[in-house]
């Protein structure tokens, strides 16, 4: 009986790795078709550019054993744009686990200061890296579903306009990081290539509600 459960314990583990490769190879496959059909590069290995060139981003400095994997590169109406897989790991033996965080990205026209703006059950996970007060606005409702973090309150209220609080409560599972010129949106767990199109869109709308007067000077 003993020799029985160990090898259908031993065939489980078998089984599960085996679905873990499988899933993982339709996921390259989705990305690679999602690629192709839109003019990005796609690879599917550790990156370790994705830590040297957006490793300023405060979700990406949370934890240990960070990497970022299936990192794509194009153009999404007329910016710069890149997503990718990051994982790290929180803890330590056997209380250590790891986390998975989709990113989203554009490049925009020019750099601004470093705002966050999220669900505060997302962004407790990362305050004491980000380290600013948050910051409350005028809508109730907003300040009720957002926390927004910024060391210049100015550039938030411009951000943060009307046009942008009426869009964001309308997807109040947002999480976006502005650095650098970076505008990136976070999507907690596995990335798949059927939630791209949606974080870039709802990228450019983002940056369609921000004023042109930021961007003149």
């Amino acid at each position: 009986m003993q020799v029985l459960l160990i090898a259908l314990a031993f065939a489980v583990v078998i089984l599960l790795i085996w679905a873990g490769w499988k899933w993982e190879q339709q996921r390259r496959a989705e990305f690679a078709a999602w690629a192709a059909q839109r003019g990005f590069r796609y690879a599917h290995q550790k990156d370790p550019e994705v830590r040297r060139q957006y490793g300023f981003l405060d979700r990406l400095q949370v934890g240990h054993s960070r990497a970022g994997y299936h990192l794509l590169r194009g153009d999404w109406q007329g910016f710069p744009a890149a997503a990718f897989q990051f994982r790290y790991t929180v803890g330590s033996g056997k209380h250590q686990h790891t986390v998975h965080v989709g990113v989203a990205l554009l490049h925009l026209e020019r750099s601004f200061p470093e705002l966050l703006i999220g669900p505060e059950n997302v962004l407790h996970r990362i305050g004491a890296v980000f380290g600013f007060d948050d910051i409350d606005f005028e809508s109730a409702a907003f300040s009720k579903a957002f926390q927004v973090r910024c060391a210049d309150k100015k550039f938030a209220y411009d951000f943060c306009n009307s046009g942008m609080i009426e869009y964001l409560l309308a997807y109040p599972d947002t999480c976006l990081e502005q650095e650098a010129g970076v505008l990136a949106v976070l999507r907690e767990g596995n990335l798949r290539a059927e939630h791209l199109d949606g974080m870039f869109q709802r990228l450019a709308a983002v940056r369609a509600k921000m004023p042109d007067y930021l961007f003149r000077g």
